[in-house]
């Protein structure tokens, strides 16, 4: 009868010292550091816009429309006088959390499905793949809108219309590394020890997966938030007054010229928080990936 015994595994230290030495690369990064520094201070803002922002971001006031910069509205008002400081803090926690939300759904269902699809080969994995060739057939945003438009406008939809599309990206990714780390000695030795499939998939492959998992994740926020501002642009996103970014671009672009505040604002929040999440996500690539230890 097969025991099902631990198998070796590196060392506590070890592990700590992998840590240490990612961390210590990670914080001699610059640009990675940067990007930390723009993300953290997004979050900041989201996490504090009750409080920090100056105005309601609904209150609307008709005699101060598309008023521009000033110190009571340090970015102006828009269309229906509303401030856009207080508007964009708001629009940051929607932006974040659409992110969040949608990254969480793709990694929830996208690898479980690639590493049983990895792990087991075969004609699973040719049937899964096949439904991922199919799924990626579509340009992202297209399918997307597809998808919202299926389920309905709003912004709960537009959160799992991101997840769904992203599930493609992690299942190839896990399935990826899951076909390189099933053939390593330590998962034929709790093979052969009598560990079940389960245990080997779940204890000893997807930890080994967590560095790219965790850029990837990274990167797809960015990419999510695209995606959602591009939803709003097309009014297939939050509706008004809820303050979205993407949103205020649709609304402001009709302003362009003669208040061009209302639509620049809200587009240098869109850039600058996708901007903060790749540099992240490219810092911890080079910090998690061992090939590129110097």
């Amino acid at each position: 009868m097969a025991v099902d015994r631990p198998v070796a595994k590196p060392k506590e230290s070890e592990q700590i010292s992998q840590f240490q030495e990612a961390l210590r690369r990670l914080n001699r990064n610059r640009m990675a550091l940067v990007g930390l520094g723009i993300i953290s201070l997004f979050v900041l803002c989201a996490a504090l816009a009750p409080w920090i922002a100056p105005h309601d971001p609904t209150t609307t006031s008709l005699r101060h429309t598309l008023e521009g910069p000033s110190l009571q509205n340090p970015l102006g008002r828009d269309e229906l006088g509303r401030d856009n400081l207080s508007r964009i803090l708001y629009g940051a926690r929607i932006s974040l959390s659409i992110g969040l939300i949608s990254v969480a759904i793709g990694t929830l269902v996208g690898i479980p499905i690639g590493a049983i699809s990895g792990y087991y080969g075969g004609k699973t994995d040719l049937l899964v793949q096949r439904l991922i060739d199919i799924m990626l057939a579509f340009p992202g945003i297209l399918l997307a809108i597809v998808i919202v438009s299926t389920l309905g406008v709003g912004l709960p939809n537009v959160m799992i219309a991101v997840g769904i599309v992203s599930i493609p990206i992690y299942v190839r990714l896990v399935r990826g590394s899951v076909l390189s780390i099933k053939e390593q000695e330590y998962v034929s030795a709790a093979r052969a020890l009598g560990s079940s499939d389960r245990r080997i998939i779940f204890r000893h492959i997807l930890p080994n997966c967590l560095g790219p998992i965790i850029v990837q994740s990274t990167l797809q926020i960015a990419t999510a938030i695209l995606w959602a501002a591009g939803l709003g642009f097309l009014g297939l996103g939050a509706q008004p007054p809820t303050p979205e970014w993407g949103t205020m671009l649709s609304r402001g672009r009709v302003y362009l010229r003669v208040a061009p505040h209302v639509t620049t604002f809200p587009g240098l929040a869109i850039v600058l928080s996708v901007l903060g999440f790749n540099l992240l996500g490219d810092g911890l690539r080079d910090a998690l990936d061992p090939r590129l230890k110097r």
